[in-house]
């Protein structure tokens, strides 16, 4: 009971405030921030390795009419289940998820983190991982739908060889749709969540453990809608590609933390949109 009413204050009061002023006056790491950025670098570590582990052994593909690749994790392999063919992509989408995004997200995560201190919320490590659980829960939601989506065209295109041929067509259309997205209000809207933690946090704010993973479930729910269609270029070039995962991730981070990052985002925009017609036009 007297740790709700510490962490009740509402985030424009004593707990956030005092959180975004403490690195001025203090040190600035704290050994216990060190810690917490320790342990947050060991994570990406293990998922970076597992990334680069599952690229390796998902590698190449299945020629198709069309002369596109079709993707080892789009396939359900000889005895294999379908479940068990869900569970491997998952596994791996979700330490690629967390390679790519752990490093832009941690700002959000490290002020979320100082201002659970500076509530009364204890232990603050606690209430962080919950955020952070709940941010990359949303992505698993979004892989689950990706790996839904994959497999359905796969099995398609292999059922119909003239299906197959219009997939780079389709593959074109995605990218055209995701680069007018990234032209869009709504994309700057998001990105603006992504790019002001401060602010985000004095309106999400809420006290308590359900609080933490409600505030990590709805700023992962933001991230999807500023993101989805930088995923949708990586999954039409190469969702398991170290070069396109590396230049997307890279892009991801500019457009949060760079001060022009709404440039980025709309240069990108254009990009994928030329990308996508050439895509169409080679099918034409």
């Amino acid at each position: 009971m007297h740790e709700e009413k510490h962490s009740g204050h509402a985030p424009g009061g004593e707990g956030l405030s005092a959180a975004a002023a403490a690195p001025a006056s203090a040190p600035m790491f704290s050994r216990d921030e060190l810690w917490a950025r320790a342990v947050a670098t060991a994570i990406f570590l293990a998922a970076a390795a597992l990334t680069w582990r599952g690229m390796n052994s998902m590698s190449g593909g299945m020629p198709m009419p069309g002369g596109w690749v079709m993707p080892m994790m789009w396939m359900v392999m000889p005895g294999e289940s379908p479940w068990g063919a869900a569970w491997m992509f998952l596994v791996m989408w979700q330490a690629m998820m967390i390679a790519m995004m752990l490093p832009s997200t941690w700002p959000m995560l490290a002020l979320y983190r100082r201002t659970a201190r500076h509530s009364g919320l204890r232990p603050a490590g606690l209430a962080t991982t919950l955020a952070g659980a709940g941010y990359f829960f949303v992505w698993l939601v979004f892989g689950v739908a990706a790996f839904a989506l994959g497999l359905g065209i796969s099995r398609l295109a292999m059922q119909s060889d003239r299906l197959s041929q219009w997939v780079p067509a389709g593959a074109g259309v995605a990218l055209m749709a995701a680069g007018i997205y990234q032209l869009t209000p709504l994309k700057q809207a998001c990105l603006q969540h992504c790019r002001d933690p401060l602010l985000y946090l004095g309106h999400a704010w809420r006290p308590g453990f359900a609080g933490a993973l409600r505030v990590g479930v709805h700023h992962g729910a933001y991230c999807a809608a500023c993101c989805w269609a930088l995923m949708v270029v990586q999954m039409v070039l190469g969702v398991m590609s170290l070069g396109v995962m590396i230049a997307v991730a890279a892009v991801i981070a500019g457009e949060k933390m760079w001060k022009r990052g709404p440039l980025l985002a709309r240069a990108t925009g254009v990009a994928a949109i030329a990308a996508g017609a050439f895509f169409i036009l080679r099918v034409l």
